[in-house]
């Protein structure tokens, strides 16, 4: 998997990782709009749901869809935090995602995932972080925001 698994991300910059959750799971459920993109066609975005199963940041996208196909065919993903009008902090994960084979991380996602994905018709994938982007500002109005950003160490 090219990228890190969120364990290693938060290891490497708790502040960030913590801030990150905290804007991802603002309603209580983790969910953002998935940017997925695929050779010969436009760009697209897909709310979605996510989570951080076992350290690893993961969603699941419905069998067939054209979600599942940008990200079988080219991988390729930017994950945006919803923001918040009042407090309009940003994040941003960009990465890579595959398919999750392991079947003992697939029954932990079922489990702890807020619909039920177990009756089949959904795809669980990885999302292997290459970038976080976090942009706060203390209010609406306050502009431009204070940008931090991570990127894994060079291998």
């Amino acid at each position: 998997m090219s990228g890190v698994t969120w364990t290693l991300f938060a290891e490497a910059s708790p502040e960030l990782a913590a801030a990150g959750r905290r804007l991802l799971e603002r309603s209580g459920t983790a969910e953002g709009f998935l940017a997925t993109v695929r050779d010969g066609t436009p760009p697209r975005i897909h709310p979605v749901i996510v989570g951080v199963v076992e350290g690893r940041l993961v969603t699941f996208v419905i069998d067939g869809s054209a979600k599942e196909r940008d990200l079988l065919e080219d991988g390729r993903y930017a994950l945006h935090a919803h923001q918040d009008p009042a407090v309009p902090h940003e994040l941003l994960v960009r990465g890579r995602a595959v398919p999750v084979a392991d079947p003992a991380l697939g029954a932990a996602a079922a489990a702890a995932w807020p619909f039920n994905v177990v009756d089949g018709g959904y795809r669980l994938f990885e999302l292997g972080i290459e970038h976080v982007l976090l942009g706060e500002r203390p209010d609406a109005d306050a502009w431009p925001p204070r940008y931090r950003s991570w990127r894994p160490p060079s291998r």
